[in-house]
């Protein structure tokens, strides 16, 4: 108890989150067939439809395009402008685009090449052995403008996961998947998701300004689209994992392995036991993969699949309320909007329920995915299996929200809410 008192008070509470999301896409140079550049202009203007995209999910900076129909063009530009990011849309010229990628990324080798197909079992079976080593990723193009936006923020969220995780421990949610027409599809309500999470959880933040940078401590979204890939990302964020949403069949060791999802799970968690796994597959049979603590199941193709994986994230990623329930009826005892709320609850949950969460780090979880970092590890790292009695634990975590609405609430200009503040509050 000593110990954690100490911690408690010598605990950094201040979050940065003015330093996070420094690397952005501003400037796209698109290069598209005419076809393709005929599409786009008839759908609407392609900088208009993300500018669009942005507004309805209250995001800054969208991005600005450049649109070429050549690689010559392309090189011509690259050489007169900066980019952040290059969209190849070759049509059914697959292959030309491919060498033509090679060919850009000596002249510009550190922006990220971003392929746009439209998918068809030629272009499938040209991928098996084609060499895509200057394409950074592949997506099946079936002209929504929500895949660009996906596409914009999988490429910033890579550019500042490392930064973003090492300055005040941002969060990760991996996405392991090689089927190009699947994550094609699944990232872009991952995510729609994600980011109205993080609007919701930014509502409590005291201002409009506060409101904006907070919701850079959103989740980073990482795709691996190998087992390799995906213990390198996991064995470097570990300690901020999320949560992993997984395939069964992908490729292991240059091969298709139809039991990687399983080796995957099994190695995460021989690592950390309740870290929350979400296992999709074709196959109904592959359910029983899913059967360990903090883990579920979700079928690919069913009509109801954004629904499912939306609510399991709910459920065991930390969105939405913290929900305390009865660890042998599975009722709910409590439900939890936010801070000020699970302050006050803290000492009114059962012992067998506060326990169950706290030994599956369940309330950590939901602090650090409303980027709630400093209280969250503080939270983590209390061994409530090392306490006869649950009181200390309840005081300690009631001195911590204490300490963190106060310091969070020192020198700001806040916007008055009825209900927001209390004696704790400053």
């Amino acid at each position: 108890m000593d110990k954690f008192a100490l911690d408690l008070e010598q605990m950094e509470m201040r979050d940065s989150f003015s330093n996070l999301m420094v690397k952005r896409v501003y400037n796209i140079l698109l290069i598209a067939s005419k076809y393709d550049s005929f599409i786009l202009e008839e759908d609407g203007r392609i900088d208009e439809k993300i500018f669009n995209e942005y507004t309805q999910l209250n995001l800054r900076y969208p991005p600005r395009f450049m649109q070429v129909v050549n690689e010559e063009a392309a090189i011509e530009q690259l050489q007169k402008h900066n980019f952040e990011l290059i969209i190849f849309m070759p049509g059914d010229k697959s292959q030309q685009a491919f060498e033509g990628a090679k060919r850009i990324k000596k002249i510009s080798p550190n922006v990220p090449i971003v392929m746009l197909t439209p998918f068809s079992r030629e272009v499938s079976q040209y991928l098996v052995n084609a060499d895509t080593s200057a394409i950074d990723y592949v997506f099946s193009w079936l002209g929504n403008t929500d895949l660009l936006l996906a596409i914009v923020k999988l490429i910033e969220d890579k550019m500042n996961v490392e930064e973003d995780v090492k300055s005040v421990g941002v969060q990760v949610i991996m996405l392991v998947e090689d089927s190009i027409r699947f994550y094609s599809s699944i990232l872009p309500d991952l995510y729609k998701y994600v980011l109205e999470q993080s609007r919701n959880f930014a509502t409590e933040a005291l201002n409009a300004h506060h409101r904006t940078l907070r919701m850079r401590g959103r989740p980073k979204i990482l795709l691996a689209r190998s087992y390799e890939e995906a213990t390198a990302i996991y064995k470097k964020y570990q300690d901020n994992m999320l949560g992993v949403i997984s395939d069964v069949s992908f490729t292991r060791n240059g091969m298709k392995d139809s039991l990687a999802g399983q080796k995957l799970s099994e190695f995460l968690h021989q690592n950390d036991p309740v870290l929350p796994i979400i296992i999709d597959s074709s196959e109904a049979s592959n359910k029983k993969l899913a059967e360990g603590p903090e883990m579920a199941f979700i079928q690919k193709g069913s009509k109801t699949f954004p629904q499912e994986l939306r609510q399991l994230m709910t459920n065991l990623f930390g969105f939405g309320d913290f929900v305390f329930r009865d660890p042998k009826t599975g009722q709910e005892v409590a439900r939890i909007h936010d801070l000020q709320e699970l302050q006050k609850a803290i000492f009114s949950i059962p012992d067998d329920s506060l326990r169950y969460h706290f030994e599956r780090n369940h309330a950590s979880r939901w602090l650090f995915s409303r980027a709630m970092f400093p209280i969250g590890r503080f939270i983590k790292h209390i061994p409530i299996q090392a306490f006869t009695d649950t009181m200390p634990v309840r005081q300690m975590l009631f001195d911590a929200i204490v300490k963190y609405r106060k310091i969070k609430n020192e020198g700001v200009i806040a916007e008055f809410q009825k209900g927001r503040f209390d004696k704790y509050s400053n």
